[in-house]
């Protein structure tokens, strides 16, 4: 338990990237590449059997027992995500999508593991709990950008649909790219 609460604190983190965006968004896509690389290079280390300060600590206190033995992608995964989200859609787009990666993603895993009771067959062991979390904490995020409920509705529409979809590590990269590319689409054929 204190491991994932540990592991989603810093899964949040990935929300000040939209805030660094607005100051600098060629030096904040930089950062994320950096950290990525530097990701790669310390998790190869530690998938190697040796060690490096801090970074592979960190790793090994967060890693789920199925990421146990191999690569750990989620980091890369969710720079990856926030890094195609800045670079790919308007910064109001891009902060919803990463927004509602950081934060609907988050509530929807802490409240499926912790409270969720509710899984029937076709959400693949994940909770109803737990998707409607996502999709009420998406929501809120996207509306505090939009100011917009049907923007919103369908940000949080296509965050649930990624949620439930056994996807495993991957939400973290499709989820804001699929958010992002939806709200784009609202734009250019707007809702009545």
């Amino acid at each position: 338990m204190k491991a994932e609460f540990l592991r989603k604190s810093i899964h949040l983190l990935i929300a000040l990237v939209p805030f660094a965006a607005a100051f600098d968004l060629s030096h904040t896509a930089l950062l994320l590449m950096i950290g990525m690389l530097v990701y790669t290079l310390a998790e190869s280390i530690r998938y190697l059997g040796f060690s490096l300060p801090l970074v592979s600590s960190i790793t090994e206190t967060v890693l789920r027992r199925k990421e146990q033995g191999r690569f750990a992608v989620a980091p890369l995964t969710l720079g990856l995500g926030a890094l195609l989200s800045l670079l790919l859609f308007p910064p109001q787009i891009a902060a919803a999508a990463i927004f509602v990666l950081a934060f609907g993603d988050t509530a929807g895993t802490m409240v499926g593991k912790f409270l969720g009771r509710l899984r029937p067959a076709f959400l693949a062991g994940k909770s109803v709990e737990g998707s409607l979390a996502c999709f009420l904490v998406s929501f809120t995020a996207a509306f505090l950008v939009f100011d917009d409920w049907k923007t919103s509705l369908v940000a949080a529409s296509i965050a649930l649909l990624l949620d439930i979809l056994p996807l495993g590590d991957m939400d973290n990269l499709l989820m804001p790219l699929a958010v992002g590319a939806g709200c784009c689409l609202l734009m250019v054929f707007p809702y009545g």
